[in-house]
């Protein structure tokens, strides 16, 4: 899977792991995803990046100017079967509304995806809103089926 932005672009985005100065605009994005962090507070930010840098996840951002416009993570779980091999669960998939159709979401997932084919996982997994059509196509267009399995949740 190739990315291709142009010239312009290459020159002012950046590609990289997340460091822990990026949180703040991370989880600014995720309120366009709707998800519900009014009451996170930086504390609690820091504790789970502590968790989070200790364990096999990797967070991925884009960044344009140095200002994060894109994040998606990847966490590895070891398995038992198919020999031992892991598999990686994609989450948390975004790129602000303003810069979206440029293929910053595409180059995000390739990073996750390489990491995990790094890690010897033999499948990568994500899930999506049942409402995000727009979404499982992008994910789709990527090689993702999502016609292979049925997800299902119990929220607490």
């Amino acid at each position: 899977m190739a990315w291709h932005g142009s010239e312009e672009q290459d020159k002012k985005m950046e590609f990289t792991t997340a460091v822990k100065e990026d949180l703040p605009k991370i989880i600014e994005l995720y309120r366009q995803l709707n998800m519900s962090n009014d009451n996170l507070t930086t504390e609690k930010i820091n504790e789970v990046w502590g968790i989070i840098e200790k364990n096999n996840i990797r967070y991925f951002v884009a960044k344009e100017n140095n200002e994060v416009i894109g994040s998606c993570y990847v966490a590895i779980i070891p398995n038992l079967t198919f020999n031992g091999k892991s598999i990686g669960y994609i989450e948390n998939v975004i790129t602000d509304a303003q810069h979206r159709r440029k293929g910053i979401g595409r180059k995000l997932m390739e990073m996750a995806i390489n990491y995990a084919k790094k890690q010897n996982c033999y499948k990568v997994v994500l899930q999506s809103g049942i409402k995000r059509t727009d979404a499982h196509k992008f994910y789709e267009s990527i090689g993702f089926n999502g016609e292979s399995k049925k997800a299902f949740e119990l929220r607490f």
